[in-house]
């Protein structure tokens, strides 16, 4: 990789599925510091292009170039199921420092802060002792996106997490998001909407497993997101 900014890059990435090909030649730097939206029809290839940049697909064919020691969170679609989850919020969300910690050392008191750092981002701490059945849909992907948070990851993957949120909710994960990109992360979100994103650094329209040129976004702070098929670092 050239630039020390480039966290992973796809070159010429295709993937196939059941002899569908679900991307097609994709070329694609994810950059450390940027909040990046991807777009697209269903069945356009989003959800397989996260899998891919999270390494849990591996590519049909191209390549796949991950910055060396890079951390990983990801925030798949969430269902109705995960109400059953034994765990409160500060449970969830401090299983986000397992990683760094090990599941079954305490944790440290800067860890402690991090997980409360993390659940005041997607504004929960009034629900940080309520069990996940008590919360209501949106609160719980709330409160996976802070366990993403709490990890602390270099790269930050999240497949719809806005969908289906009230607008309290979905301000709050966006703002969340906002504030990862912004202290380094490289934050890649499939939407739907753009507008409940806000504030976003680059558009990556999908169709048909291809990047395509995206309709004119722009981002609260006044200047347009760039809509790419390989943003340099």
């Amino acid at each position: 990789m050239h630039s020390s900014r480039v966290v992973v890059r796809l070159g010429e990435v295709c993937v196939d599925i059941d002899g569908h090909r679900a991307l097609d030649g994709v070329d694609l730097d994810v950059r450390a510091g940027a909040l990046s939206a991807v777009v697209g029809a269903n069945g356009s290839g989003k959800s397989t292009l996260v899998s891919v940049l999270a390494g849990l697909r591996a590519p049909t064919s191209g390549t796949v170039e991950m910055r060396p020691g890079t951390a990983i969170a990801l925030v798949p679609q969430h269902t109705a199921d995960t109400a059953r989850l034994p765990l409160t919020v500060a449970d969830l969300v401090s299983m986000g420092r397992w990683r760094e910690r090990g599941a079954f050392r305490p944790l440290r008191r800067s860890d402690r802060e991090r997980v409360a750092e993390a659940i005041d981002a997607v504004g929960l701490r009034p629900y940080s002792s309520r069990p996940l059945g008590a919360l209501s849909g949106g609160q719980r992907q709330r409160a996976f996106v802070g366990q993403a948070l709490a990890q602390d990851a270099d790269l930050l993957l999240l497949d719809e997490p806005t969908s289906g949120l009230d607008d309290a909710s979905r301000r709050a994960a966006a703002s969340a998001l906002r504030v990862a990109a912004d202290r380094g992360a490289a934050v890649v979100v499939v939407t739907h909407d753009l507008r409940e994103l806000g504030e976003v650094d680059d558009v990556v329209t999908l169709a048909a497993g291809r990047i395509v040129g995206a309709p004119t976004a722009y981002d609260t702070r006044g200047r347009r997101g760039r809509n790419v098929s390989s943003v340099e670092g």
